[in-house]
């Protein structure tokens, strides 16, 4: 088992959107919060692609990050991910080579199998080209060839893209990316923060079956976790009801914007819905840091993971910054 000191602290961000504050609060929250964590000492910051959704601002994730690349001086940045039936793969692969050659060694693209939409609007992003989830292998194949040095005679190449070498990641819920990152020999990162169900087989199937390659000689794992860590448990849990709102809401079709803080859901959510909402926040870590420290050191002991990368759904803009404050002095008491 690692210890906390020898797992790294990532954060993955998805610009939630308050139901009192314009998408630009969000966006240049998004960017305050990249410069906290890069002060703090994160490993990475991520951002995640979602549509349609209007609690959540981070759609057009590459321009969002050439934003927080301009103001930021050292943190890797990425994408948790970039949703690979959205897109066709030489836009991707220009868009991160763009970025790779503007900001050398700090940018990665991590790439999800799913649309990360409905199936309307999915229709919408690609005017009616349908890809499906079953192309995404030769999809990755093929942005990872447009990072190399051209072959001879290539017929398509990326520029920018060619040449940079960006890390990929393969991000999943499922067992599906976690077969292909091994066999492909790339890092994984499983979608625990909001879909926990398979971690524990995923990350099994992906290290049993783990390729080295000219990216890894060795599996690497990260995994999602929810959090909000406060000065005590109570007022973590109720910081925590907003998060709760928001998963209330996605389950029943409403507004994602994030919500105050309330004293509880009971009595606001059915049995049925609580317990959909425990489910989905299995992994959460709700507390104190006393009380997140000893929830890490569990998950750690069991999962034995390299990486944790972190989400936070506090409505309060310096209560979220405090969270990510907290999780980092975990390194060091």
């Amino acid at each position: 088992m690692k210890s906390l000191q020898e797992i790294k602290f990532s954060i993955l961000e998805l610009a939630p959107v308050r139901d009192d504050k314009s998408i630009e609060f969000s966006l240049r929250h998004a960017l305050e919060l990249a410069q906290h964590a890069e002060k703090l000492g994160y490993e990475r910051f991520w951002l995640a692609e979602h549509h349609n959704m209007d609690g959540i601002a981070s759609s057009a994730t590459a321009v969002l990050l050439g934003f927080i690349a301009a103001n930021t001086h050292k943190i890797r940045l990425g994408s948790g991910g970039i949703m690979l039936p959205n897109h066709a793969p030489l836009v991707v692969a220009e868009q991160f080579g763009t970025l790779a050659t503007l900001y050398p060694n700090r940018f990665e693209l991590g790439l999800g199998r799913a649309p990360g939409t409905d199936q309307m609007t999915m229709r919408a992003l690609r005017r009616g080209r349908q890809e499906t989830e079953e192309q995404f292998p030769q999809d990755v194949m093929e942005i990872l060839q447009y990072f190399k040095v051209p072959q001879p005679n290539q017929k398509i190449i990326a520029t920018p893209g060619q040449n940079t070498h960006v890390p990929v990641w393969l991000l999943g819920s499922s067992l599906f990316s976690a077969q292909l990152a091994a066999k492909l020999g790339l890092p994984y990162s499983f979608a625990s923060h909001f879909a926990p169900r398979m971690l524990g087989q995923a990350i099994e199937i992906y290290r049993e079956n783990f390729q080295a390659s000219e990216y890894l000689d060795k599996p690497y794992v990260s995994m999602g976790v929810p959090t909000v860590v406060a000065a005590t448990d109570e007022e973590a849990q109720y910081l925590a009801t907003s998060s709760y709102q928001r998963i209330l809401n996605l389950i029943r079709g409403n507004s994602l914007k994030l919500k105050p803080p309330i004293d509880s859901i009971e009595g606001l959510a059915s049995v049925s819905e609580q317990m959909a909402i425990q489910n989905f926040y299995a992994m959460a870590q709700i507390g104190s840091k006393e009380t997140v420290k000893a929830g890490l050191n569990k998950i750690a002991s069991q999962y034995d993971v390299d990486e944790f990368i972190f989400t936070c759904d506090i409505y309060d803009t310096e209560k979220r910054l405090e969270n990510f404050s907290l999780i980092q002095q975990l390194k060091t008491e």
